[in-house]
């Protein structure tokens, strides 16, 4: 069934969250009544309409598209936890975050993304990360590649004794230990800037504009299209433990993610406070 799929039905998907993104998100860009926008678990952590409807109408369309499947998404996971066991479960799971970078939405800057994977027994089999406010869309297909707007996408490895460049958690949703784990990158050699939305580090990373990633947090709506993405362009990834980051088990955090396995790494190492 999920062959098929994967076969006939990945430009529906795409159409599906185009449509989501043209109903529910863009009418709101730069448009926010105060009413629209809520806060969740502090002032930094934000919600809106438009990622609630997209959601939404993001679940009624994928489940549509592939009877069966469960959708983990980030608001549904937020009203209740226990959605997020279907990561875990023997049904294919649309993993969805309606709006990546809710922040910049709010502010009226267009870096954000909806984000959407398909997910197997925690296997990543297909991903599209959509940048409607850049008209930016980007696909992978496990063991086929990764393109963005139709260019194939190869992430390629830093020069030789470049300073790698490296996007981190945000300090405004880290802990004080994660901020201890993260200071261990300001080494020569290396410059880290705070990141924006994480769909769209993952896709400068694919793309090669950014070395590495490093994030403390396992939320899979956030992680699972750009670790598909970055892969299949021939980029890696690690816990600091030394082994992949999965979205269907408990993870050993910080992890680090390269442009290649030696950058990827290098970042786990520093984060292990062995560099």
């Amino acid at each position: 069934m999920i062959d098929a799929f994967l076969t006939h039905e990945l430009p529906a998907v795409e159409e599906a969250i185009r449509q989501a993104a043209a109903a529910e998100i863009m009418p709101r860009f730069r448009q926010l009544a105060d009413h629209e926008v809520d806060e969740k678990n502090g002032p930094h952590d934000l919600v809106t309409d438009a990622d609630r409807l997209a959601e939404v109408r993001l679940t009624a369309a994928l489940t549509r598209l592939l009877p069966g499947s469960a959708v983990v998404g980030e608001e549904a996971v937020h009203a209740d936890p226990e959605v997020y066991k279907a990561l875990r479960g023997d049904a294919p799971v649309w993993i969805v975050d309606p709006v990546d970078g809710t922040r910049q939405f709010v502010e009226g800057d267009p870096h954000f993304c909806t984000l959407v994977a398909l997910a197997l027994h925690g296997e990543i089999l297909a991903c599209w990360t959509y940048a409607p406010a850049l008209d930016v869309v980007a696909t992978a297909v496990r063991g086929q590649g990764a393109y963005a707007n139709g260019e194939r996408l190869r992430s390629g490895s830093p020069e030789p004794g470049a300073v790698l460049r490296v996007a981190t958690a945000h300090p405004l949703y880290t802990s004080e230990e994660d901020r201890r784990h993260l200071s261990r990158l300001e080494v020569p050699g290396v410059a880290a800037r705070p990141c924006g939305s994480a769909g769209l580090e993952y896709l400068r990373v694919a793309r090669g504009e950014m070395d590495a990633l490093a994030f403390t947090w396992p939320s899979a709506w956030d992680h699972a299209a750009g670790l598909l993405l970055v892969a299949e362009a021939g980029g890696a990834q690690s816990t600091v433990d030394g082994v992949p980051f999965r979205i269907d088990r408990d993870n050993a955090l910080p992890f680090a993610v390269g442009r290649d396995e030696a950058t990827a790494v290098r970042v786990r190492e520093l984060l292990r406070g062995e560099g």
